[in-house]
């Protein structure tokens, strides 16, 4: 029952933070729209058929069973009459240009204010952080970067330049590079130097990584009878250094590999009494989970998190660096290795988002941070179904001082509309085929603790796929 509880809580909780994020956007077109003067016909919360409606001021305000998005019905702007249709509207007043660039704008506008404000809060609440510090653990005597001077103990500082504390923003940094030659920043013995080193990309993953392995590993506490880690000969103590060529510094990294990797015979490197052994291992199918597991039932072990109190600033910078890395990376896909079917559809979302709030609520808002600045830069794309085309239009229609033909904005708006859904339904396919993972995940072990603070006692040995 509480199991039941717990995923009901989760649910809802999912359900009206990513309905928050659409509310606020939606309602800044409508508000502003309203102020100026502009007819108002529908403000909807999703797409498609509806859940329940009111009608109120003329105004049909719904709830909708997609929640993929939402819209102000505005038929003095044509917003949304290429994707909802309808009949022939009666004959309105001319709208101003800057009515129209008012209107568009608030959307993203609303964005901005509400993460900011989020932000403030996690400011004070505190923000939950992994705690896996980027700190190097065993270097290969006959590789280069032992020969340029890099030691087992070192701690890597920052990658291409940004700033770096742990193994996952290490690992961030190295993938959205759009060079595989990086400057990284290593401390040695209170001296820092930056070192030009080459990150590899995995045939089997297409990940970019570079050939340094994390001083933590997973350890394995038992090979489970009959699956794939018993046939590979991985014994209890073993510690999982590498897999299919990606170094392993978390679970979480693991089962996202492994679930790549299905029926497929793939390297993994242990060390075991000091010697690092290569082995072949194959992830299986299971029947129950419909996932691949390899049957490693890792020791007892727990994630970790310590709390910072980042500016409301400092986290919205940091996502919009996220963005403007991301957008570099997918546009040098064949140096990054970064695609289009690595980005999150609304499936993706609300599995990231599942996972924060199942973990601790302050993640979830610090994900809803990020949902809000990426909808605010989204739609300020000058894209003709998004706000930033409607202020694109706009723009024209005051420089020819007459407004853009009808015909023209519907049948532009309407091609843009059908390439829109058509990326999230491919971005959203993809989405689907990890549900696997974000199901694992999900269910991991995790606490919320200060360091230095009296640890509670251990978890029971897990088994991971």
């Amino acid at each position: 029952m509480s199991h039941l509880l717990n995923g009901l809580y989760i649910a809802a909780g999912v359900v009206f933070l990513f309905g928050a994020a659409i509310f606020v956007h939606e309602f800044g077109h409508y508000w502003v729209a309203r102020k100026r003067g502009l007819k108002v016909e529908a403000f909807a919360i999703g797409f498609g058929p509806k859940i329940f409606s009111w009608v109120r001021d003329g105004i049909d305000y719904s709830v909708r069973w997609i929640p993929a998005g939402g819209f102000v019905k505005l038929p003095q702007m044509i917003t949304s009459a290429a994707i909802e249709g309808g009949a022939k509207e009666q004959e309105l007043p001319p709208v101003s240009p800057f009515s129209k660039i008012l209107v568009a704008t608030a959307g993203p506008a609303m964005n901005v204010v509400f993460a900011f404000a989020i932000a403030t809060f996690i400011y004070f609440a505190g923000l939950p952080v992994p705690v896996n510090p980027s700190i190097i653990g065993y270097v290969d005597p006959k590789s280069d970067e032992a020969k340029l001077g890099i030691h087992e103990g070192d701690r890597i500082v920052a990658v291409n330049q940004k700033p770096v504390k742990s193994w996952e923003e290490v690992y961030n940094a190295t993938i959205l590079a759009l060079t595989n030659v990086l400057p990284v920043t290593i401390v040695h013995d209170g001296a820092s130097n930056t070192y030009l080193l080459k990150a590899e990309v995995s045939d089997m993953v297409g990940l970019k990584t570079l050939n340094l392995d994390p001083r933590d590993h997973l350890i394995v506490g038992a090979a489970l009878p009959g699956k794939a880690a018993e046939a590979a000969h991985l014994k209890a103590r073993d510690e999982v250094v590498e897999f299919a060529g990606v170094p392993i510094s978390s679970r979480q990294q693991f089962i996202s590999l492994i679930q790549k990797r299905g029926n497929q015979a793939t390297p993994i490197e242990v060390t075991r009494d000091g010697q690092r052994l290569a082995l072949k291992i194959t992830p299986t199918l299971d029947a129950a989970s419909k996932k691949f597991v390899v049957g490693i039932e890792f020791a007892p072990g727990k994630d970790i998190y310590d709390i910072e109190h980042p500016t409301p600033w400092a986290q919205v910078k940091d996502v919009c660096q996220q963005v403007y890395f991301t957008v570099s990376a997918l546009a040098h896909s064949h140096e990054s290795g970064v695609r289009a079917s690595d980005l999150s559809g609304p499936v993706g979302i609300i599995g990231v988002l599942a996972i924060q709030a199942n973990t601790d609520y302050r993640l979830a808002l610090s994900f809803l941070v990020m949902l809000n600045i990426n909808l605010a830069i989204l739609n300020m794309l000058p894209l003709p179904v998004l706000d930033g085309g409607h202020i694109v239009m706009a723009v024209l229609e005051r420089i020819r001082r007459r407004p853009l033909e009808v015909r023209v904005i519907e049948y532009t708006t309407t091609a843009f509309a059908v390439l829109l859904i058509s990326f999230m339904l491919y971005v959203t396919f993809f989405d689907i085929k990890k549900i696997p993972i974000f199901h694992m995940m999900f269910n991991r072990e995790s606490q919320i603790e200060q360091p230095g603070k009296p640890a509670a006692a251990p978890p029971a040995p897990s088994t991971t796929p």
